[in-house]
C-alpha cells in the first residue's frame, strides 16, 4: 500500500471516529441522563408522561451509544489499516420489523443467520419448521443479551412480529401509504425497548399499563419532578441524528458534481450495504473544475464540523463524570 492510500484511510477512519464520539458523548449521554432518572422508578409514580419519556430517552440513548461505539471501533480499525463492515444502517428509518433487523446490529444478525438459522434449515423447510426455526433464533438472540426473562421476552417479541409480517402484516402495509409503515415500525421498536430496558416482568406489565393511561398523566409526580419538559428542545436534534439526511445529501452533491443532478438517490439501501460510507463527498466520475472546487469546499466544511464535534466531545468528557457504559448488563 502506498503512502497516499494509507493516509487517506487514516483520515477516513479519524472522521468516522469523530462521528462516533459525538454520537456517544453529545447525544447518547444526554439522552441517558433522562433515561437513568426515570427507568428505575415505579410506573405508578411517574405515569404516562414519565414512562413515555423514559422509554423515548432510552430509545435514542441505546442507538446513539451503540452505533457511536461501533463507528469509533470501525474508525480506529481504518486508522490502523483494517476494514470492518458497518454495524448500523439508520435502523430508525425502517418500515417493518424485518427491515429494522437488517439495519440494526448487523453483525449480530449476520452471526445468527449464518451459524444458527441456516444450519437449522432456514426457510427451505416446511411452514411449521420455519416458524420453529425463527422462534429458536429470536429466543437465542434474546438470551444472548442477558439471562433475564425480559431479554427472552424481548427476543420472542421480535420473532412473533417478524413471522406476523411474513404471513400477513406486510400484505396490508404494502397497500397503505409509506408513512403508515414507518409509524408501524416506530411503535414496534418503541415497545421493544420498553421490554429491553425495564427489568422484571411485573415492572414491564406496569409500564405497559402506564403507556395506556392506567396511572394517569403524571402518576404521583409533578411535571417539574419528572424533568421531561427540559428535554423537549433536544428531541428534534435526536430525531435528525437518527435520519439518513447525511448520506442523501452526500450522494446528491456527488450527483450534481458529476453532472447528473436528477439521478435517483437511494440514501441507505437496506440490502447489500455493509460498506462503511465515507464522511465526505467522493466523486467517481469526471468533475468540472468549478464543481470540483465546490466539492472541496463542502468537504472542508465537513471536516471543520467534525473537528468541532471532537472538541465539544472532549470538553464534555473532561467536565462531566457521567459517562455510562450500558453494555455491562448484556
Amino acid at each position: 500500500m502506498t503512502a497516499a492510500p494509507r493516509w487517506r484511510g487514516f483520515a477516513q477512519g479519524l472522521r468516522l471516529f469523530c462521528v462516533g464520539l459525538g454520537k456517544k458523548v453529545l447525544l447518547a449521554n444526554t439522552a441517558g441522563v433522562l433515561a437513568d432518572s426515570l427507568l428505575p422508578r415505579e410506573a405508578a409514580e411517574i405515569g404516562f408522561i414519565g414512562c413515555f419519556s423514559g422509554v423515548a430517552a432510552y430509545t435514542f440513548q441505546i442507538y446513539f451509544d451503540f452505533s457511536g461505539y461501533s463507528d469509533m471501533a470501525i474508525g480506529l480499525g481504518k486508522m490502523m489499516g483494517f476494514e470492518y463492515p458497518r454495524n448500523f444502517n439508520y435502523p430508525y428509518t425502517s418500515k417493518s420489523a424485518t427491515e429494522f433487523w437488517r439495519r440494526w446490529h448487523m453483525s449480530l444478525g449476520g452471526f445468527f443467520r449464518d451459524y444458527v438459522y441456516i444450519p437449522l434449515g432456514g426457510n427451505r423447510v416446511s411452514t411449521p419448521r420455519f416458524v420453529l426455526n425463527t422462534m429458536i433464533v429470536w429466543g437465542l438472540t434474546g438470551i444472548w443479551h442477558g439471562a433475564a426473562w425480559n431479554f427472552l421476552l424481548w427476543g420472542l417479541y421480535w420473532g412473533v412480529l417478524i413471522l406476523a409480517e411474513k404471513f400477513f402484516v406486510m400484505k396490508v402495509l404494502d397497500r397503505l401509504p409509506r408513512f403508515v409503515s414507518h409509524i408501524w415500525c416506530i411503535v414496534l421498536f418503541f415497545f421493544g425497548w420498553l421490554l429491553f430496558a425495564v427489568t422484571g416482568l411485573g415492572n414491564v406489565g406496569e409500564w405497559f399499563c402506564a403507556m395506556f393511561g392506567a396511572y394517569g398523566w403524571l402518576g404521583t409526580s409533578t411535571l417539574w419532578e419528572l424533568q421531561s419538559w427540559s428535554y423537549v428542545s433536544l428531541v428534534p436534534i435526536f430525531i435528525v441524528g437518527s435520519l439518513l439526511w447525511a448520506p442523501w445529501l452526500r450522494k446528491k452533491i456527488q450527483a450534481w458534481a458529476e453532472g447528473d443532478p436528477h439521478r435517483a438517490i437511494v440514501a441507505a439501501p437496506q440490502k447489500d450495504n455493509t460498506a462503511v460510507p465515507p464522511c465526505q463527498v467522493v466523486c467517481e466520475g469526471p468533475v468540472p473544475a468549478g464543481r470540483a472546487r465546490a466539492v472541496t469546499a463542502v468537504n472542508v466544511l465537513a471536516d471543520v464540523a467534525l473537528l468541532a464535534v471532537f472538541v465539544l466531545s472532549c470538553m464534555s468528557v473532561v467536565s462531566s463524570s457521567y459517562n455510562p457504559f450500558i453494555y455491562f448488563q448484556f
